[in-house]
């Protein structure tokens, strides 16, 4: 399947038509959690490896360098969203320290169980709490943390706004919010390669490695709906975030938007 690199976001949907986007498909809005649920079902055995694959290891710098710079220090209570198997939490760890906490969330139970498996074989135990949540309908009161993080997550949520509305509610005043996401590449000459390696790549590496190529398809979809960086920035103001701003990483594969409460 190829591809013209245009964008195709939640804007481009009518507010009352019902619809949203999984991929490159229109869905009812009611379909979409259950659908990006059956992928990640699919993939969470092998999400690692593929993370390694697709990327050649550099989602491994990007993680580091989005937890290096966040704003978080020891004692801090920190909310993990799509938390998955456990690398941005893993990493916040240290960051926190022994009297610090983080709440690992993913509305995923096969991804979540991954990420408790990993930290349990690996003796990280003590300051990890996992809950099965969707990022819509934090289970949490207002004011509840000092960071909240999500990593390669927000695309497949339903309804961002909602999101990013509840991540401004459980912080606390003077908290930091951060996205770690797939953006809009922003070199021209890069733009074919990139959509060559995405739908070609991706879904064989898919096949080969975790016998499902639609998956990957999907994932690669995704990307490309996925609000571009100055669209998500100004997402992130409406839902009452001061001081956004973005960082590109890798010439605009992914982006770091950052907002605050206040």
């Amino acid at each position: 399947m190829g591809c013209d690199n245009r964008r195709m976001n939640d804007s481009s949907q009518k507010p009352d038509s019902g619809t949203t986007h999984f991929g490159f498909r229109d869905v009812p809005k009611g379909e979409k959690q259950k659908l990006v649920g059956q992928v990640f079902s699919s993939v969470a055995q092998n999400y690692d490896l593929m993370n390694d694959l697709m990327s050649m290891g550099v989602h491994r710098v990007w993680k580091r360098y989005f937890v290096g710079t966040a704003q978080v220090k020891r004692g801090d209570r920190v909310l993990d969203l799509a938390g998955g198997t456990g690398d941005i939490a893993l990493l916040l760890r240290d960051r926190v320290g022994a009297s610090g906490s983080i709440v690992l969330g993913d509305i995923n139970g096969s991804m979540l169980r991954v990420g408790r498996d990993r930290m349990t074989d690996m003796g990280k135990v003590a300051g990890f709490e996992y809950v099965q949540m969707n990022a819509e309908k934090l289970p949490f009161p207002d004011g509840s943390f000092d960071l909240v993080t999500i990593a390669f997550g927000l695309r497949n949520v339903t309804d961002k706004d909602a999101a990013l509305r509840e991540m401004h509610r459980v912080l606390k005043v003077g908290g930091q919010a951060r996205v770690l996401e797939f953006s809009e590449v922003k070199a021209d000459w890069f733009k074919p390669i990139y959509d060559f390696h995405s739908f070609k790549i991706l879904p064989r590496l898919g096949k080969l490695f975790a016998n499902d190529a639609d998956s990957y398809q999907y994932l690669a979809e995704s990307i490309r709906k996925h609000p571009p960086q100055d669209e998500l920035k100004a997402m992130m103001q409406a839902a009452g975030f001061a001081r956004c701003d973005y960082r590109n990483l890798s010439a605009g594969i992914v982006a770091i938007h950052t907002g605050y409460k206040v």
